[in-house]
């Protein structure tokens, strides 16, 4: 068929270039069996608000899925087992600085039927037991803590500063956008591994260069954690800005931008109301991956003793303290690097099904495979058809 450029293309219309009496093309195969880019989407999703097809797709993710039962799994785990701000955990060994009595070498408890040993078991130590006979457990799950506190206080730092330097500069553009984003490129050019060392490590000293009373210096110590993430979402929201600032470049100009403006909505409310929630995919994303990196940035900044510090626990610092019983009790660096592991892994796979779901473009196309399935399943159909239109 011809097409028009102010006409769309119609399967019921002959094409004028060909004699009346022409047979008409027959279809290609992909076309016959609906296969392209968009066939079927709009069916899908008739009479779906917004946030529902965004959840569809989500949940049709097979490893965001996973990484989003991970990642809650884990954390359930580690409040449950040690509690959270004045709630008690249900573990039996809540203090976990407390030195003990090393049983068996400090090995761990812990049994599955699939290793050596077999059964199922917990013991009172699953993870082991340090030098001075500290549970293991304990301590890996106020790591996790620790970590799941930076990982999300950090990206909540960075997506308000990121999202309000980016959207500022793309709106308003002109001298405005070239101040913002080069101060935007300026924070990109510090490294940030020495940056947030250099950080952290005047958040540990300050306090005593400025005389600070018991107190003060105590309510710094426990604070660390909640302290340290802030600086680093301080630092690691250009990448955030300059995403938005492309967006929000791109969606002023569209027509819902002009009709609001002539209506005179207010550049706060056109911002707000109008750009943001069109943007919001882009930057969840983004967000999300942000936080992953958050994860293993605060346990490479703690092993080097540039972090998270005592009484304060995180899996980087365990990792670090324990580095000299490698040889003798391997487990204590086992479990904290499975979970930053775990805790990096599933934000990511979250990140990459929030993608999917929000961007339709990365919709796969089926597999020849697949298609001639489901053209082998249409054949009975077509056939019974086709016989009773004959007939």
């Amino acid at each position: 068929m011809s097409t028009h450029d102010d006409q769309p293309v119609r399967d019921d219309v002959p094409d004028p270039a060909l004699p009346p009496d022409a047979p008409a093309a027959a279809p290609t195969p992909d076309a016959a069996r609906g296969r392209g880019e968009g066939v079927g989407q709009a069916k899908e999703v008739e009479g779906l608000s917004q946030g529902q097809i965004v959840w569809g797709r989500f949940i049709r993710h097979k490893g965001a899925i996973f990484g989003l039962v991970m990642l809650v799994s884990i954390a359930l785990l580690s409040f449950v087992s040690m509690g959270i701000g004045p709630i008690k955990g249900l573990w039996i060994h809540q203090d976990y600085i407390r030195s003990g009595t090393v049983i068996d070498g400090g090995r761990p408890t812990l049994q599955l039927p699939f290793l050596p040993g077999g059964g199922f078991a917990i013991g009172d130590h699953p993870f082991g037991q340090d030098s001075i006979g500290s549970d293991s457990f304990a301590q890996v799950m106020k790591g996790v803590q620790t970590s799941l506190l930076v990982m999300v206080v950090l990206g909540l730092t960075a997506l308000v500063i990121g999202v309000t330097i980016g959207a500022i500069a793309g709106y308003y553009r002109g001298k405005v956008d070239m101040v913002l984003m080069r101060f935007t490129d300026l924070v990109i050019t510090l490294p940030v591994l020495v940056l947030g060392a250099v950080l952290g490590r005047l958040l540990d000293v300050l306090p005593v260069k400025l005389d600070a009373t018991a107190a003060q210096r105590e309510a710094i110590r426990s604070n660390m954690p909640l302290l340290l993430a802030v600086v680093l979402g301080l630092i690691l929201w250009t990448g955030l800005a300059r995403l938005t600032r492309s967006e929000f470049l791109a969606l002023r100009e569209r027509e819902f931008v002009d009709s609001a403006r002539i209506a005179g909505a207010s550049d706060w409310r056109i911002i707000t109301k109008h750009i943001l929630p069109n943007a919001v995919g882009v930057i969840i994303v983004n967000v999300t991956l942000l936080m992953s990196v958050a994860v293993t940035l605060e346990a490479a900044l703690s092993f080097l003793n540039f972090g998270i510090k005592k009484p304060n626990v995180s899996l980087g610092l365990l990792i670090a303290e324990n580095q000299g019983a490698f040889a003798t009790r391997p487990w204590l660096f086992w479990w904290p690097g499975l979970f930053i592991i775990l805790i990096a892994l599933s934000v990511n796979f979250i990140g990459d099904g929030l993608r999917d779901a929000f961007d339709p473009r990365t919709r796969k196309v089926p597999s020849d495979r697949a298609m001639k399935r489901a053209a082998a399943k249409l054949e009975p159909a077509a056939a019974a058809r086709t016989e009773e239109e004959s007939t």
